[in-house]
């Protein structure tokens, strides 16, 4: 920054960019249409089907969420300024304002009036030297894949089947398998436009999904990609085409109907279905061997059981052709038996943000505990050390996806010294953490790998 201006809004910083443009504050979805490339978005709050908009936008700001809230996300894959849990921006700032929303100013970010002057800085790729702790991404938007597998990196350690579903096929799988359920005409016409020209709604919904996954495996092949199979929230299915006909309404839907509890169950079994036929296309018919499958909020063990005999049926039979399966460690139980989990899974991915939720008991979406969400808490880093130690003590994969690695050097060094085999970052912070890795592994006596050796 160059320059400073009247603050107009504070928040937490997403990422360490600066953004200029015009404001456009939404209100409510139907006022996306509105929305122009380039422009900042200004809302409460943002929601998986609002990706479209989010990846053409120049910076968001909302007035709800924490780090690790829908909009932190989406911003850090795609590379987008964003300040989180401002309060009040949605009053402060009018739609047409010139703004400059900055995340280069430390932990705390800032909208300033008007069009501020900044520079810009560039990294030689070429000559950075590359951590021996795995460096792997995490990717969503297949539409990113291939201008980001030019990073210096081991494969990808997070790919989110959520941001396919909700921006590229728009539909609830359940209202593709059973619409007779859905009551809603306009719903229902938009259901039978999106998905014309297929055999039948579901292969609609196998063929999008298998194309999107292939990309991201196809752009960063043959090294590894780790696909995670859907963990909406029953309010997120909800907000998409024909999904209010199939979700309860819950109190807490980071604690209810999600991952791998749904893969089993009656009311979602026909859609997990069609998750595997879409996995199982992308590693049978179009190749991508690289392809890995994990599965998240896994609770109980008998709950892996019984998914993994499910994927079996599917024809995602762990070990067959080579296929490896992960789970998400995010539950204090994953750790407590991890020996157990352990001779069902292939490996590990911790998953810091719930887990650090679940150890502390703070709702991670919540802005008035957010102080008390930190996974630094010697409680989350001895749960760290725990996973580490019962992978390593089984032979199997350990890495993590969550965000304490780039938000705290500290942690970082710690995962480091505990033994993690990979980190995996989203686009705006890894060339940050391949920096600060490499430190951290030489003050431990350990050589980094040399320049363009990632893979």
């Amino acid at each position: 920054m160059e320059g400073r201006g009247e603050v107009r809004a504070t928040g937490r910083a997403v990422g360490s960019k600066v953004a200029s443009g015009r404001a456009r504050v939404i209100a409510d979805v139907g006022q996306l249409a509105a929305f122009l490339p380039g422009e900042i978005l200004v809302a409460e709050t943002t929601m998986p089907d609002w990706g479209t908009v989010m990846k053409t936008a120049a910076g968001v700001v909302t007035d709800h969420g924490g780090r690790t809230c829908h909009a932190a996300i989406v911003a850090r894959e795609t590379g987008v300024p964003a300040l989180v849990g401002c309060g009040d921006a949605t009053a402060s700032i009018r739609t047409g304002d010139e703004v400059t929303v900055s995340c280069a100013e430390g932990a705390t970010g800032h909208v300033y009036a008007g069009r501020l002057p900044f520079r810009r800085t560039a990294t030689d790729l070429s000559a950075l030297p590359m951590p021996r702790t795995r460096m792997m991404l995490n990717i969503g938007n297949p539409d990113i894949a291939f201008r980001t597998r030019f990073l210096p990196n081991d494969g990808v350690g997070l790919a989110r089947l959520e941001f396919i579903i909700a921006e590229h096929i728009r539909i609830h799988p359940m209202a593709l398998v059973q619409p007779e359920r859905i009551d809603d005409p306009a719903a229902r016409a938009e259901i039978a436009r999106l998905s014309a020209g297929h055999a039948t709604p579901a292969d609609y919904f196998v063929r999008e999904l298998a194309e999107g996954v292939a990309t991201i495996a196809a752009a960063f092949y043959p090294k590894p990609v780790i696909v995670r199979m859907s963990d909406f929230k029953t309010n997120e299915y909800a907000s998409l085409l024909g999904g209010a006909a199939f979700e309860p309404l819950e109190a807490n839907p980071m604690l209810g109907f999600r991952g791998a509890a749904r893969y089993a169950h009656p009311a979602y079994a026909p859609g997990f279905a069609l998750e595997c036929r879409a996995m199982r296309r992308v590693r049978e018919e179009m190749g991508l061997s690289n392809l890995r499958l994990m599965i998240p909020f896994c609770r109980r063990v008998q709950e892996a059981e019984a998914v993994l005999s499910a994927m079996a049926e599917h024809g995602l039979e762990r070990g067959r052709d080579g296929l490896e399966i992960y789970v998400m460690c995010e539950i204090p139980n994953n750790v407590i038996q991890v020996d157990a989990f352990a001779r069902l899974f292939d490996g590990f991915s911790i998953g810091s943000n719930d887990l650090t939720q679940l150890v502390l008991g703070v709702d991670r979406d919540s802005d008035i505990v957010a102080f008390d969400f930190d996974e630094r808490d010697p409680g989350v880093l001895e749960m760290l050390r725990q996973a580490i130690a019962g992978a390593r003590r089984n032979g199997r994969h350990v890495g993590i996806c969550g965000q304490a690695p780039s938000d705290y050097p500290e942690v970082a060094r710690y995962l480091v010294e505990q033994g993690i085999d990979a980190i995996s970052r989203n686009p705006d912070s890894l060339l940050a953490t391949v920096r600060d890795l490499v430190e951290v592994e030489r003050a431990l006596g350990i050589a980094p790998r040399p320049p363009g050796a990632a893979g």
